[in-house]
């Protein structure tokens, strides 16, 4: 089971690199003015949003806008926390894991379902959108699963000596 979750720590801790880096520059620019980023990086949106017909980032549709801000304002810290929590080896990352994993979840299951519902999405688009889905699923279990096997809750301390009267 240990070496499991070395393999889960090591594919989210990528993910969550990912995460850090994309969603303060490309993401938040769904909703943020656009002259707070630099052309290179606009364009760069632009154009994915063209290559893979994004309709999404193109349109803006408010509950996607709504999302976004989620994602800057709730899951990007939790991101960064996790990537700490990883590296640093912190018990604490279940928990950062779990509630960024559960948030991810609930944002791409509406984000999946308008894609699928609207018809508007083609496979190409979809194959960019269900690994995040993937990832948040990996997110919840690393949550739920103990690392090795330390809890880090139950840890066993030496009992305070108590001084003995006469």
């Amino acid at each position: 089971m240990g070496a499991v979750m070395k393999l889960i720590d090591i594919v989210l801790f990528l993910f969550f690199l990912l995460i850090a880096v994309v969603a303060p520059l490309i993401d938040a620019q769904t909703c943020l003015p656009l002259d707070l980023f630099p052309p290179l990086l606009i364009d760069l949106k632009s154009k994915y949003a063209s290559d893979y017909g994004d309709y999404l980032i193109s349109d803006k549709p408010h509950f996607f806008v709504g999302i976004v801000w989620l994602e800057i304002l709730f899951q990007w810290p939790l991101a960064v926390a996790s990537l700490y929590g990883i590296a640093a080896g912190k018990s604490w990352v279940r928990t950062t894991s779990l509630v960024y994993g559960v948030s991810t979840f609930t944002a791409m299951v509406a984000i999946l379902a308008e894609l699928k519902g609207s018809g508007r999405a083609s496979e190409k688009l979809l194959k960019i959108y269900y690994p995040f889905l993937g990832f948040a699923v990996l997110a919840i279990l690393r949550g739920l699963l103990p690392h090795s096997g330390k809890t880090g809750y139950a840890t066993k301390r030496p009992a305070l000596s108590r001084k003995k009267k006469a």
